[in-house]
């Protein structure tokens, strides 16, 4: 492969150096109007590292389930999952943390940058509780760099234009990609108890 670019100099000849708003609008502190953005978010993006590498992980919840506790702190519920605990696996050898937040019908995002640590506080758990359901652990951003993104990629991508949606038939199911990778796998039986378990194990 060829005319590839190896150094940050080589990026700034064919780039520039961004300037103005995307420079300004980046601060080490979730101002009032961030917080708004935080505040009315259903979801949110996770990426941290660890030796093995990178990982980026969805979460969603009714708006407002990433407390805001002042203007460098956020907190999230670590909800019921597969169990892999990737995420939690690294920030206990990496608290670098990013989060990105999206908001349904709206094209811009926000971002936030900083360190991560897990609490299993009992009553911090159990002001998160959902459904009767008690997370096991709650994570702690320290903010460290917030700033808004601009619209472009969600406004090339048509993200929330329902003509553009596709139905969930258009995919192989779950289950049949799983079988597609262990021959024995179950598929039909995977697919049809999926609604129910999701119903039951969601929190």
């Amino acid at each position: 492969m060829q005319n590839l670019v190896t150094s940050e100099a080589e990026l700034e000849a064919l780039y520039g150096k961004p300037a103005g708003a995307a420079v300004f609008k980046e601060i080490p502190y979730i101002s009032e109007h961030y917080r708004r953005f935080i505040e009315v978010s259903p979801f949110v993006v996770l990426a941290t590292a660890g030796p093995e590498g990178l990982d980026c992980t969805p979460r969603g919840d009714p708006a407002g389930f990433v407390r805001v506790v002042d203007d460098k702190t956020v907190m999230l519920p670590d909800r019921r999952g597969n169990n892999r605990i990737d995420t939690l696996r690294n920030i206990v050898r990496d608290p670098r943390i990013a989060l990105l937040f999206l908001i349904p019908g709206v094209d811009r995002t926000l971002r936030i940058n900083g360190r991560a640590a897990i609490s299993v506080d009992p009553d911090l758990c159990a002001s998160f509780t959902m459904e009767n359901k008690v997370p096991r652990s709650v994570i702690i951003v320290t903010a460290e760099s917030v700033y808004t993104q601009c619209p472009k990629a969600l406004v090339r991508s048509h993200l929330w234009d329902a003509s553009r949606h596709l139905p969930e038939s258009a995919l192989p199911s779950s289950g049949v990609m799983i079988k597609a990778l262990q021959a024995d796998f179950d598929a039909d039986s995977y697919d049809r108890n999926y609604p129910q378990r999701l119903k039951e194990t969601i929190y």
